[in-house]
């Protein structure tokens, strides 16, 4: 299928496959994928290392805008997969954990943050032909964007999505504590001042709840098929 040059924007809520979707759509079409979520993710690690946001989520805002603008985050590719990188060090073991799922939304909120995550993307992204996931890449990040699409999922899925996927790292949570936090990430990333998550009037709304990758797809052929008469 030639497909043009545009600009793919996938939004929706946490544990919807965004990642896993936008990555496959990068590999199928030959797009440039970029993970903003593992943007944010970097930020917050940095900023637990460096004691910039404290147990109870009040964030150090002036010192961690001001070691944003020295703050090098970026992808390289290992072994054929995008990585995230802080300077030469390889984090995105360490940008999944629960911990940093705890703190990445109030992180999130942060203007200066947003900012920071946004120039990158742009920067990433001026040649087009790339597919981004995150939360506000259809409103904020590329609000001109050839095709958005917005993912959907029930809590219940979304959570054991999670859940096994975080066990199939060695990690050992508990499925109450995954469903907690999945709804107050909800809650925080629909609420927030700046840039809240929120479907683009134009975005075209993918319940996967019960799809496979394969049905995804083919829904995504078809969408491309009508939209762009290809």
């Amino acid at each position: 299928m030639n497909i043009p040059n545009i600009i793919i924007a996938v939004d929706g809520y946490s544990s919807t496959g965004k990642s896993t979707f936008a990555k496959l759509i990068a590999k199928t079409y030959s797009f440039l994928y970029l993970d903003s979520g593992a943007l944010y993710r970097a930020v917050t690690l940095f900023a637990l290392e460096n004691t910039l946001i404290h147990e109870n989520a009040e964030i150090e805002v002036d010192a961690l805008e001001q070691s944003l603008s020295s703050l090098d985050v970026h992808f390289e590719y290992v072994d054929g997969q995008s990585m995230t990188f802080i300077g030469d060090r390889c984090v995105e073991t360490e940008i999944r954990t629960l911990k940093v799922s705890n703190y990445v939304s109030p992180i999130a909120t942060v203007p200066q943050v947003r900012n920071f995550v946004d120039s990158k993307l742009h920067e990433f992204g001026k040649n087009g032909r790339i597919v981004m996931d995150g939360r506000d890449i259809g409103t904020t990040v590329f609000p001109n964007a050839e095709l958005k699409l917005f993912m959907v999922a029930g809590n219940q899925i979304r959570a054991m999505r999670r859940y096994d996927e975080m066990v199939a790292k060695g990690q050992h949570p508990e499925f109450e504590e995954v469903m907690k936090n999945l709804k107050e990430r909800d809650y925080i990333d629909s609420h927030r001042e700046t840039s809240p998550l929120r479907q683009a009037e134009d975005a075209i709304i993918l319940d996967n709840s019960y799809l496979t990758m394969e049905n995804q797809m083919a829904w995504l052929e078809m969408v491309l098929k009508n939209k762009f008469d290809i």
